[in-house]
């Protein structure tokens, strides 16, 4: 049975080089969004995750929303096992396949298809069965001839093309993807769609990070709300959508232990 579980999960990134009192000192007083601090050998250590805490189940779809800058990426890679949390436990169960970053497990010098091989040993899979989907993956790229030439030489869209084929060659347990889909030709998106709606029905479950809340409410049952790393919301979809939708109009909250304002109250 697959799971995802996060129990006081927090994420700190130390900035070694804020080393002079002067741009401690900018730090601070330019930050508005909470989510710097210092430690105890007088650090700036930026705050990217705070005490965050849920638990997804098989054949739940989760999605994590928020402004920009609330951890959403941060919280994504915690759960591909990209990052280690500073505090708290994180425990899983299941194959895990992410799509977050188009050139992770890429080598640019590389040809497509031998980059086909290498995605497949990134995801953990035997280069043998990688062979064997070889054939299919590159058709689904359209790529032609390009696959033969170094990736480095390859436009964006290309990029997004082959790293998402070989991606979705085999079927995960769980399946953690990004806004980075939202790339490329037209032609593409739409095949590509069509995929991830055949590749979440086949997986136990489904992580989304997006700022479409019509592709979270047509995918996700459930989901979490951040802001500045912390937990505003966690609960049924529309119920985060909806604190997010007040939340944006608001720009800011003050005490997230406290429920969200109105609209009508913050005018």
């Amino acid at each position: 049975m697959s799971f995802l579980r996060l129990r006081g999960v927090s994420v700190e990134f130390p900035i070694y080089q804020a080393s002079s009192r002067s741009l401690k000192k900018l730090l601070l007083a330019s930050s508005t969004r909470g989510n710097l601090g210092r430690d105890a050998h007088d650090r700036i250590n930026v705050l990217a995750l705070t005490d965050v805490s849920f638990q997804i189940g098989d054949g739940e779809r989760f999605a994590v929303i928020g402004l920009n800058g609330a951890g959403k990426t941060t919280l994504l890679k915690v759960l591909a096992g990209i990052y280690e949390p500073t505090h708290g436990r994180f425990a899983s169960s299941g194959k895990v396949s992410s799509l977050l970053d188009i050139q992770v497990g890429l080598n640019l010098d590389a040809t497509g298809r031998e980059n086909i091989i290498l995605r497949g040993m990134y995801m953990g899979i035997h280069p043998y069965e990688m062979r064997e989907r070889a054939a299919e993956v590159a058709e689904f790229t359209e790529l032609g001839d390009y696959l033969d030439m170094p990736v480095r030489t390859y436009s964006a869209g290309m990029m997004i093309r082959l790293a998402f084929a070989a991606s979705t060659c085999v079927p995960p347990d769980i399946l953690i993807m990004d806004e980075w889909l939202t790339a490329g030709d037209a032609h593409f998106l739409d095949k590509a769609q069509r995929r991830v709606e055949a590749f979440v029905r086949t997986s136990s479950i489904l992580v989304l990070a997006s700022h479409s809340l019509e592709l979270v409410e047509r995918w996700c049952n459930r989901g979490i709300l951040l802001h500045q790393g912390r937990t505003v919301t966690i609960g049924p979809v529309a119920e985060i959508i909806s604190d997010y939708r007040q939340l944006a109009e608001i720009g800011t909250l003050p005490d997230l232990a406290a429920p969200l304002p109105s609209v009508e109250a913050a005018q």
